[in-house]
């Protein structure tokens, strides 16, 4: 079972526990720049590195973080989702197994063609220190 971070808004607690999306572009890491590392918001999991964040084109897709990769092979849990007439695939937590956002494949606006969209309330960014 996968235990609640007390301090999660109402918000977070929504996204990550019940599977919701925050509004596109309303997120207050979406513009974030510095290098660092996202994290978990719920359990502190090292998730995305900052050099694997861009700024999506595509259609659809912009408002949200945006990822080429995980920062480590085992950091995500991916899973198919048909969910609202789509062909997704869910990116949750490998550690604590809640909802962060979606996977899309061969999407054209990174040359991996992987497009992690994730949301920015399902996220921590620790900084680099330097």
């Amino acid at each position: 079972m996968t235990q609640l971070n007390p301090g999660l808004s109402d918000e977070q607690k929504r996204v990550l526990f019940e599977k919701g999306t925050e509004q596109p572009g309303t997120g207050a890491l979406l513009a974030e720049s510095r290098s660092g590392m996202y994290t978990c918001a719920n359990c502190g999991a090292e998730l995305f590195t900052s050099s694997a964040k861009y700024t999506s084109t595509t259609p659809g897709l912009v408002g949200w973080p945006s990822f080429a990769e995980a920062a480590q092979n085992d950091a995500l849990m991916l899973t198919p989702d048909d969910s609202l007439g789509m062909a997704r695939t869910e990116v949750t937590c490998a550690n604590c197994g809640v909802h962060l956002g979606h996977l899309f494949t061969g999407v054209d606006d990174h040359p991996s063609g992987n497009h992690y969209c994730i949301n920015s309330c399902a996220l921590d960014f620790l900084p680099e220190k330097g």
